[in-house]
């Protein structure tokens, strides 16, 4: 099993000025939103707030509205939209997952529910800090 850091998540009331100031000021690259296919969000699950993202070519940002109801909605206990995350995506989820339950960290599994593309899993480390591992999906 192997992980990669993916990106960094931060969230925002004002996500174009917050993409405006990571492309504009620290002349990082803008992602096409088209490159990341959503899951369609309903009353009961997913995320329809604002995204964006941008890049320095290696790392992501991922630039989200913030929801404080997203773990609420899709019935979870870890809210990924509330003060944003780290993402590491992994080759193996599975075995990703028996080392969280070998150690006793819960998690919350929102699937494939924000996007199609990814399988996410988000839980916290010993501060509180949200933490995602994904695996490619699509």
């Amino acid at each position: 099993m192997k992980l990669e850091f993916h990106h960094i998540n931060f969230v925002s009331k004002d996500v174009d000025g917050m993409h405006d100031f990571y492309t504009q000021v620290l002349g990082l690259d803008d992602i096409p939103q088209d490159n990341f296919p959503r899951t369609q969000a309903t009353e009961n699950s997913g995320f329809n707030g604002k995204i964006r993202f941008a890049t320095d070519g290696y790392m992501q940002m991922h630039l989200a509205e913030r929801a404080l109801d997203v773990a609420f909605k899709n019935g979870q206990v870890i809210n990924p939209v509330d003060r944003g995350h780290i993402a590491f995506r992994t080759d193996d989820l599975a075995a990703f997952l028996k080392i969280l339950d070998a150690n006793g960290i819960p998690y919350s599994d929102y699937g494939t529910a924000f996007a199609k593309e990814w399988h996410q899993v988000f839980f916290q480390d010993p501060e509180g800090n949200v933490i995602e591992v994904h695996l490619q999906v699509g």
